[in-house]
This record gives C-alpha cells, structure tokens and sequence, in this order.
C-alpha cells in the first residue's frame, strides 16, 4: 500500500518530494553505516541511494555531503559524470527508444520525436509532467530482425515489454497507452 501511496504523490507532485524526508536521511545513515566516512566509497554510496530510490534525491546528497563533509558540488559532479546516476524521478513507465544501427535506419529518431511531441515533452525534458513516462534514447537491444524497436519498463523494472517493427502512429498510440495505463493505475488506488 504504501509503494502505491509513494507513487500516487510522484504523479501528484514532480517537485523532489516523492518520499518523506525521514527515509532520505535514514537511507544515508545505513549507507553511512555501511562504507563509514571514506570518500573513496561515495560511487558505492551514490549507487546504494539510487537503488533505494530508483535516482538520486537531493535531500538525500545534501545529507551526504553534511555527513561526509564533502561540498555537494563535488558529489553532483560526481553523479552528473558517471551516466548511472540520475537526479530526477523516473517516471511510472520508461519508454526506452533504440538508436542501434538497425533501428536508426529504420526511423528512430523520428520515433523518439514524434513519442516526445505527443508526449508534450519540451526539447530537455525526458519526463511528462505528470510523472508516468520517462523517454530515453538507447542502444541495441539485440532484437535487429524488429528494427524498429522500443522497450518499456516500469521504472522498478519489474514489468518489461519490447515492440518492435513499429512506426510513427503505432509508437505514439503504444506510448499514450502507457501513460493512460500508468494513470489509471494511479486512479484505482
């Protein structure tokens, strides 16, 4: 219940609010806890706080940086160089575009745009407003024969779908699915 509570305010709220603050600061403790205040642990740390979250809230390095007494310049550089790292919320559902050889020749990049217009997603924005699709560019999936292909995952991958052989109309009608779905999802709660 409260993973659908938690999720309900992402929707509700894109603000860095999506979990109260007390579990992002008793997230830094256990991780405190577990590498101590070595510096030479903090890709370590960084990833075991992304994993709580699914990114990095800022709360939570700002706690980090307190705790480890490191600038918090220093960590945001660390986690804007290494492409793991995440500072915004995903959304319900990843829209993951494939700009493998196969697909780009086949048209994904006018599918990536086209999903993003319809999404109404400005040119730097990833994520709709209302937190249910994040859109991503990304690499081969393996699954050619498909080209061209897009894969959605739930942002705790936990459900993961791929399809393929799609073009403009289809993918946006598969990604206005999703953001129904994952809005819907959110009503029933």
């Amino acid at each position: 219940m409260r993973a659908v509570s938690e999720q309900k305010t992402r929707l509700l709220s894109r603000a860095d609010i999506t979990l109260d603050s007390e579990r992002y600061l008793s997230t830094v403790d256990r991780v405190i806890h577990k590498y101590g205040v070595d510096r030479s642990k903090l890709i370590n740390m960084l990833q075991e706080i992304q994993r709580e979250f699914h990114y990095l809230p800022r709360q939570s390095l700002e706690a980090l940086s307190n705790k480890l007494g490191i600038p918090l310049s220093e960590i945001l550089n660390v986690a804007t160089f290494y492409h793991q790292f995440r500072l915004e919320p995903l959304g319900t559902y990843v829209i993951h575009v494939c700009f493998g050889t196969a697909c780009y020749l086949k048209g994904s990049p006018e599918i990536y745009e086209s999903i993003k217009k319809a999404l109404n997603l400005k040119e730097r924005e990833n994520t709709t407003r209302d937190g249910a699709i994040t859109v991503e560019k990304a690499r081969c999936f393996g699954c050619c024969s498909l080209a061209p292909v897009i894969m959605v995952t739930s942002s705790d991958e936990s459900e993961r779908y791929v399809h393929g052989r799609l073009n403009i109309a289809e993918s946006k009608k598969v990604a206005l699915g999703y953001r129904t779905r994952a809005l819907s999802n959110i009503d029933e709660a």
